[in-house]
């Protein structure tokens, strides 16, 4: 099979995305995590563009990568300059690594405009910034920036500046869709040009403006590149850089070419939601792949057929890329996802039982209510052990209240009141909080953690709330999702009720009683 490189842009590319900062420590913790994904490059950083990246490749050099090499990157000489004496090339040679990734430009219109210099002394720029990096040991990927746009503008000048960086000794030239607004068909086009007019290794390095960052990317390997950048769930300014996750799966599962290791390969689905929990970033449900929801089956007949053959409604086998197969609680699935769900949790129900059909039953009176099971697996676990006559009680409430003080006013606050029953034993706690969700809270732990102290190990991670019947104007009725983790797990509780308050503290009660069930 042909090898295709895997070079990973998330530190540097990705952390141009709105909404992401990391720390020198986070880029450190995610170039651990790629390197034990077996990805072939991984891009630190713009050493000396900021206190951050020149902290990080200080901090890289006393990594021990096994299966990555750390790359530095960095722009061509300034204009009228000597290389020597260039901040940014000496920084990228202080960085230590032995791989530099240098961009330049190839759109006749950006040297012009931007650089303000003629088309030749650009040529100089990319030369011989190459060059000189070359001479002190260090292999050279250039990154052809704008080269899509500037093939088109200006063909014979763009391929002008590919042979520059060529003929300096770089290992691999890199053709950049920087505006990410090319076609497919385009890009299969100028890269087998390419290809056929340099003999050497072409990359792509494509964005997602267009919506065909992946697309664009394959359709270059097709076309004879061998080097793919991208980020980690595509992260990256504007819209986004290719996603690697659906590029190597894509590759490696439907096109036949070998990226990674099929042991590194069911590290995807892991891989994934360690770079958006380090990047504070919601995972999207339905990423290709990897999602929560990629391999989710909600209706009854996709379920049924499922059962049967999973090929009738999954692409790829999950655990290829170390995802699972779900199936979703809801009106629409029927007796049969109950009891495929209540399996899952231990709890085995014949399709046909009394139980089965009175769960069913319960689910789509309360779905009719407003309640959504399939994004709250733990507040259904909890209805099945109740109906099924396994649901512990934990502890009794005898008394629950919130008030709030000063509202509208920046120092306002709220206070909850939680007295409850621990068998024999009263608990009571009363506490302030940044409001009355947050008060509740706090209350409803501290009466519990004195008889159950593994409720102080856990958070709230987040909190959503939608409106169930918007006819209603502000009486309307709201859902509730509230999600907590733990040092190993995450799960989802839901309450509803046309108070927000009432709501919120069902789905407060469950997740606490989940919890208790699962220690």
């Amino acid at each position: 099979m042909k090898k295709i490189e895997i070079y990973d842009t998330t530190l540097r590319d990705g952390s141009q995305s709105e909404g992401i900062s990391f720390s020198a420590q986070d880029k450190l913790l995610i170039a651990k995590k790629i390197d034990e994904a077996g990805f072939h490059y991984i891009e630190g950083g713009w050493p000396g563009a900021n206190p951050k990246d020149i902290t990080f490749f200080e901090e890289a050099k006393k990594l021990k990568l096994k299966n990555s090499k750390l790359v530095a990157f960095g722009s061509t000489r300034k204009a009228a300059a000597k290389v020597s004496d260039d901040d940014n090339l000496r920084g990228l040679l202080a960085s230590g690594t032995q791989v530099i990734t240098i961009f330049g430009k190839s759109w006749d219109m950006h040297v012009r405009d931007v650089f303000r210099v003629d088309l030749e002394e650009n040529l100089r720029m990319i030369q011989d910034s190459v060059k000189y990096l070359k001479s002190k040991g260090r292999e050279v990927i250039y990154d052809a920036e704008h080269f899509f746009d500037g093939y088109k503008a200006n063909p014979a000048y763009a391929m002008k500046s590919l042979q520059a960086a060529l003929e300096a000794g770089a290992t691999t030239l890199v053709l950049c869709d920087t505006n990410g607004g090319t076609l497919f068909t385009k890009v299969s086009k100028v890269v087998s040009e390419v290809k056929a007019a340099l003999k050497c290794p072409i990359g792509i390095h494509t964005h997602n403006d267009g919506g065909l960052a992946v697309a664009n990317a394959l359709a270059a390997v097709e076309a004879g590149a061998t080097h793919v950048q991208g980020t980690v769930n595509g992260y990256g300014e504007r819209c986004g850089n290719p996603d690697l996750i659906a590029i190597i799966a894509d590759l490696q599962l439907k096109m036949g070419y070998a990226c990674l290791a099929p042991s590194h390969l069911r590290e995807m689905t892991e891989l994934a939601r360690y770079v958006g929990e380090i990047s504070n970033m919601a995972q999207a449900k339905n990423q290709p792949y990897v999602g929560l929801s990629a391999f989710a089956h909600k209706g009854g007949v996709h379920i049924n057929a499922v059962l049967k053959n999973p090929e009738t409604y999954e692409h790829i086998d999950p655990t290829l890329v170390g995802n699972r197969r779900r199936f979703l609680v809801s009106e629409l699935g029927g007796k049969t996802n109950i009891t495929l769900k209540a399996k899952e949790l231990d709890i085995h129900l014949d399709k046909e039982s009394p139980e089965a059909r009175k769960i069913l039953q319960k689910v789509q009176e309360k779905e009719n209510e407003g309640y959504q099971y399939e994004a709250a697996e733990a507040s259904f676990e909890l209805l099945v052990r109740e109906v099924t006559g396994k649901r512990k009680k934990f502890f009794e409430f005898q008394k629950v209240e919130v008030s709030a003080a000063n509202i509208g006013d920046k120092n306002s606050s709220s206070t909850a009141t939680v007295l409850l029953t621990v068998g024999q034993q009263k608990g009571k706690c009363v506490a302030t909080g940044d409001g009355p969700v947050n008060a509740l809270d706090k209350a409803l732990r501290g009466a519990l953690v004195p008889y159950y102290p593994a409720l102080e190990k856990i958070h709230l991670d987040d909190y959503k709330v939608r409106v169930v019947d918007s006819e209603a104007g502000t009486a309307a009725k709201v859902r509730v999702f509230i999600e907590f983790r733990d040092e190993k797990n995450i799960w989802t509780t839901v309450g509803v009720s046309t108070n927000i308050i009432d709501a919120s503290w069902q789905a407060l009660v469950d997740a606490m009683e989940y919890k208790l069930i699962r220690s």
